[in-house]
């Protein structure tokens, strides 16, 4: 793993399973490889472009995300494991790469984020399926990245899914809903 990722996800090591936590990194460093966006830019971008002015960075909201569908994984299996086991290592690398094909989705224009030729015809959720699988990202990761956002109203979630998709939108409905 580049220093580079290490230093945007330092969440990498809450994946105890090593390849896992290795296809994950891999998967962000192909997507920086493949993007017209540098690390340091997602640093300032938004994470949506679909809130105008929005301040919240691409990381700080991602990074968010991850921390708050860890904790809510934790507390399932705390109260619920029994009967709804939850996979963290599921979890955190889904949460990690739920965004990941944003990389493409996105590009810059005058320094500002805008939807990028890719963008126009493929949403994140497909893109980033692809970098991941690319990556040998388990499917069950994968399916974490299809079914985050819309497009997984369309599925049957697994209850990883569901954890990364409340904790995705619960970050995006108050901004866009205001």
């Amino acid at each position: 793993m580049n220093k580079e990722i290490r230093r945007l996800w330092p969440e990498l090591e809450w994946i105890m399973d090593a390849e896992l936590r290795k296809a994950t990194a891999r998967t962000w460093e192909l997507a920086l490889e493949e993007s017209d966006l540098a690390a340091a830019d997602l640093e300032r971008i938004p994470f949506t472009l679909l809130v105008p002015d929005l301040k919240v960075s691409f990381m700080a909201h991602k990074r968010c995300v991850v921390h708050l569908a860890k904790a809510a994984a934790e507390k399932m299996n705390e109260f619920l494991g029994e009967d709804l086991p939850v996979d963290l290592d599921t979890v955190i690398s889904g949460a990690i790469l739920a965004d990941v094909g944003k990389l493409l989705e996105y590009s810059l224009e005058d320094g500002k984020a805008v939807k990028s030729e890719t963008g126009r015809y493929l949403r994140h959720p497909f893109t980033g399926v692809s970098l991941a699988r690319s990556c040998g990202v388990p499917d069950r990761v994968c399916h974490i990245i299809a079914a985050h956002a819309g497009e997984g109203d369309l599925v049957k979630r697994t209850p990883e899914a569901y954890v990364v998709h409340h904790a995705d939108f619960m970050t995006f409905l108050p901004f866009k809903n205001r």
